[in-house]
């Protein structure tokens, strides 16, 4: 069972999720919030909570904000934002801040639900738009990319690990990267582990955001 905390300021729209949530069998809504400090004051008070669901622009604690300061107390939850926004910079944010992926609210019912489920498992769901413009907001001036291998060589990674970095910067699943690059999904997450471990990185988002900060050349 996977529980979830949806956080939005707009009262029919948590109402609405609530709802359409909680008709999948293995889904529970635990709580309802209307901004990203009341999100981790209810995580504080020892609900079990597997997903955030997270509005971007609310008063008092928006969803930049609430993704940091739940990330940094509570690693282990994930973070899925929802907006009706298409705000590429807000967005790019929230991914900083540790934020799994993204979603727009005027998707159909199943793919929020299919959301939830890919980010619980450890996935991303970043749209492949959003995967590139990160590296143009990471830098301004992106520098010519060196060939993945050479890349990323110093950090002690082997070329299959490095495949799957760039897969995983693509806003790729385990599922998706043991298909285009015929491994087992086991496989692939071993490779992750080891990669978090040589890189001293947290989760996978921080493992996008590290690859395409080293490709546009802020990391040397």
């Amino acid at each position: 069972m996977i529980h979830v905390l949806i956080t939005d300021d707009d009262p029919f729209i948590r109402e609405s999720l609530q709802l359409i949530i909680g008709l999948d069998p293995d889904i529970t809504v635990v709580g309802t919030c209307n901004h990203g400090d009341e999100a981790l004051a209810f995580i504080q008070s020892g609900v079990q909570v597997d997903v955030v669901l997270m509005d971007i622009r609310m008063p008092i604690c928006d969803g930049v904000e609430g993704t940091l300061k739940i990330k940094q107390a509570y690693p282990a939850i994930s973070i899925l934002i929802l907006t009706t926004f298409d705000d590429d910079e807000f967005i790019v944010q929230a991914l900083r801040n540790g934020a799994s992926g993204y979603l727009l609210k005027n998707i159909s019912p199943d793919r929020i639900v299919q959301g939830i489920k890919t980010v619980e498992q450890g996935n991303l769901l970043i749209h492949p738009d959003i995967a590139k413009k990160l590296a143009t907001f990471i830098s301004p001036a992106p520098t010519p990319s060196a060939p993945l291998p050479a890349m990323l060589r110093e950090y002690g990674l082997t070329a299959s690990e490095q495949a799957v970095v760039e897969k995983i910067s693509e806003g790729l699943s385990n599922k998706e990267i043991a298909q285009e690059l015929f491994l087992s999904e086991g496989t692939v997450k071993n490779y992750i582990t080891e990669i978090l471990s040589k890189l001293n990185l947290r989760d996978r988002t921080q493992i996008a955001i590290f690859y395409l900060k080293k490709q546009s050349g802020v990391i040397s």
